[in-house]
């Protein structure tokens, strides 16, 4: 017997990972962490961001940030990730669907995240337009292992919940 699907509950899951690069700033979260190193991208590089726009466009089946911002186009050349995020929330409400609730997790060595979670949550919970207690950031490491152990970049993995607004 076919499931019934529920066009009223949407779940996506998202990933992004950069390497370190010295001369750039560290945004994370939308937040600018003080570091010797930022992340190297074609945009500002905001992995927290960038995961999150992704399980969002995904849980509404509207493709992913590459399709909405694609590095080819010289526009998204150091381009705030916080706005894309942005956008990636008019395109899914436009849709019918607003954001319920999100989770993140950061996998880094370092920095430490912990002292900067409170204004990571503040920063997306305004891009995405819900209160701050629907967005939840943790911090991991990598134990040492492979290039995350190696502090050569770190990692985020971004879950996403939708509901239907109409």
């Amino acid at each position: 017997m076919p499931r019934e699907h529920d066009p009223a509950f949407r779940v996506g899951i998202g990933y992004d990972s950069h390497p370190f690069s010295r001369g750039r700033p560290l945004i994370l979260g939308g937040v600018r962490i003080p570091s010797e190193v930022g992340l190297q991208g074609h945009s500002d590089a905001d992995a927290v961001c960038h995961a999150l726009t992704d399980a969002i466009l995904g849980a509404a089946g509207m493709g992913d940030i590459g399709e909405m911002f694609p590095d080819s186009d010289p526009a998204n050349q150091n381009r705030d990730s916080i706005g894309m995020l942005e956008a990636a929330v008019r395109r899914i409400s436009s849709s019918g669907y607003v954001v319920n609730q999100v989770d993140v997790t950061v996998v880094a060595e370092a920095p430490r995240i912990g002292s900067y979670r409170e204004q990571m949550r503040s920063r997306l919970a305004a891009a995405l337009g819900i209160d701050s207690a629907s967005v939840s950031v943790k911090g991991k490491s990598n134990e040492g292992m492979g290039w995350i152990g190696r502090r050569e970049g770190l990692a985020c993995i971004a879950v996403a919940t939708l509901k239907g607004n109409r």
